[in-house]
C-alpha cells in the first residue's frame, strides 16, 4: 500500500541580498547553525560536499532520541537562485524526498520559497512548522 503524499510550501524575507542566503545552505559553518538544527539538541555533524551529486549529513544529538541524521544529495545547484536536493532522516524513514529551494532579489534584500515535495500527508503540517522554523533560523544566522 502506498502512503498519499503532499507538498509543502514556505516562504521567507530576508533583508540578505540572494547571493548570501545562497551560500548559507552550502557553507557547513552557517548551515550546522539551522539547517536541521533543533532548539534542544546539538549539532554534532555538519558535512556538505557543494556539487551537484554531492552529500550531506547533518546529525543534531536531541536528549531525548539521541543522534538524528539528516541525509541528502545535491540535484541542482544554480547559484544564487536555485537549490535542489533530495533528503532523508533515516531514523525515521529512509525515503528520500526533494526539496527546492527558490530565491528571488526583494528590494534590497530577498525571498526565499522552499518547496518539499514527497512528504506523507500525515506529516505535512509537522514539517511545515519544521521549515517555518528552520527558515526563520536562517534569518538569525544571517543577522549574526
Amino acid at each position: 500500500m502506498t502512503k498519499a503524499t503532499a507538498t509543502v510550501r514556505a516562504t521567507h524575507r530576508y533583508d540578505a541580498p540572494p547571493e548570501r542566503v545562497f551560500d548559507a545552505w552550502l557553507d557547513p559553518k552557517i548551515a550546522g547553525r539551522f539547517l536541521f538544527a533543533t532548539p534542544t539538541g546539538q549539532m554534532v555533524k555538519a558535512e556538505i560536499d557543494p556539487r551537484v551529486g554531492g552529500k550531506f549529513n547533518f546529525t543534531d544529538r536531541r536528549p531525548d532520541m539521541g543522534d538524528v541524521e539528516h541525509v541528502g544529495a545535491y540535484i541542482e545547484i544554480d547559484r544564487p537562485r536555485r537549490l535542489v536536493f533530495d533528503f532523508a532522516v533515516p531514523a525515521y524513514d529512509p525515503t528520500f524526498t526533494r526539496v527546492t529551494i527558490d530565491i528571488a532579489a526583494a528590494g534590497a534584500g530577498s525571498e526565499l520559497t522552499l518547496t518539499h515535495e514527497g512528504v506523507f500527508e500525515e506529516y505535512a503540517k509537522q514539517t511545515e512548522g519544521g521549515w517555518a522554523m528552520i527558515l526563520g533560523g536562517l534569518g538569525k544566522a544571517l543577522a549574526d
